[in-house]
């Protein structure tokens, strides 16, 4: 895994994302002033809590990729999970504050207005976040950034309240005038439920979860690939914010000297690293017995 090499693509991704939310706000509050309309001011808004939480993303990728130091001799890779529960209490407040004026709105009985302005702003936000959101979960796959797929994520709820929106005010112009105010606490509870997601996965990555299952038998794979290498006694893993360390117990023959015992575990603690997602690995060596068969414990 190579920290240095994922910053630039990283970097390129926020700051896309951070540029996307800064027009679309530029945009919106210039519509919004000529129109007088307040329904683009709401949205001018949303844009602008959108530019703070592509900050906090900037800066969590940034401070990621810093090397260890002797504060943080594992490194800084849990600040992404951080800016993730940023992204993931501020879609909550939308989601929220979305189902409290629908239903306003659904008691009140208050239409939606149709007009050139707020159709030209939904229109712009739909392809923008949609190609944002594209552009953003590809790279957040790619440099595996659970701050830059909570970004993603985020964009797809705009999408999703910007096409509820534009179907509703779609509704009101031919006399449907419920469509607006019960697709709104639909779409609302839809980003309540990506909000919780993208705070359960963080908050996962902050806890130390274990990897996958099908990291550990890759890791096992591995380890017993190696010359040498008799058995497993132990797989142990855990998440350092986006990244795994693995601590893993090696069997090597019993008369095996020091040194060799040595460059075993190295030549194995090498192709662990070697995996994209793992960080650090811990080599223990133990001496190979007959009782020993079989992989151990992992977790």
């Amino acid at each position: 895994m190579d920290t240095m090499a994922k910053r630039q693509p990283a970097r390129k991704a926020t700051l896309l994302g951070l540029y996307g939310n800064a027009l679309l706000f530029i945009i919106k509050m210039v519509i919004a002033i000529k129109s007088g309309s307040l329904i683009i001011l709401a949205e001018a808004m949303d844009s602008f809590t959108d530019i703070v939480a592509s900050i906090a993303v900037y800066i969590s990728v940034q401070v990621s990729a810093k090397k260890a130091d002797e504060g943080h001799p594992f490194g800084h890779h849990r600040a992404e999970p951080i800016s993730g529960l940023i992204v993931a209490v501020i879609a909550g407040m939308a989601g929220m504050e979305l189902i409290h004026m629908s239903i306003t709105r659904l008691i009140s009985g208050e239409a939606v207005s149709f007009g050139i302005a707020p159709l030209l702003v939904l229109l712009v936000t739909i392809g923008t976040k949609a190609s944002m959101k594209q552009y953003l979960e590809n790279a957040g796959r790619k440099v595996n950034s659970p701050a830059i797929l909570a970004s993603a994520k985020d964009c797809k709820n705009d999408v999703l309240v910007a096409l509820g929106a534009l179907m509703g005010m779609t509704g009101a112009y031919y006399g449907y005038y419920l469509l607006d105010p019960i697709l709104g606490m639909v779409v609302s509870l839809w980003i309540i439920r990506t909000g919780y997601s993208i705070g359960v996965d963080n908050i996962d990555y902050l806890m130390g979860k274990k990897a996958s299952e099908g990291l550990i038998k890759e890791l096992k794979k591995k380890a017993l690939g190696i010359e040498g290498v008799r058995g497993l006694n132990e797989v142990r893993t855990h998440h350092v914010g986006n990244y795994i360390h693995v601590e893993m117990h090696i069997n090597v023959d019993g008369e095996t000297s020091t040194t060799e015992s040595h460059r075993i575990g190295k030549e194995v603690q090498r192709a662990l690293e070697s995996l994209e997602s793992v960080d650090k690995a811990f080599v223990h060596i133990d001496p190979w017995l007959p009782r020993n068969q079989g992989l151990g414990s992992s977790g």
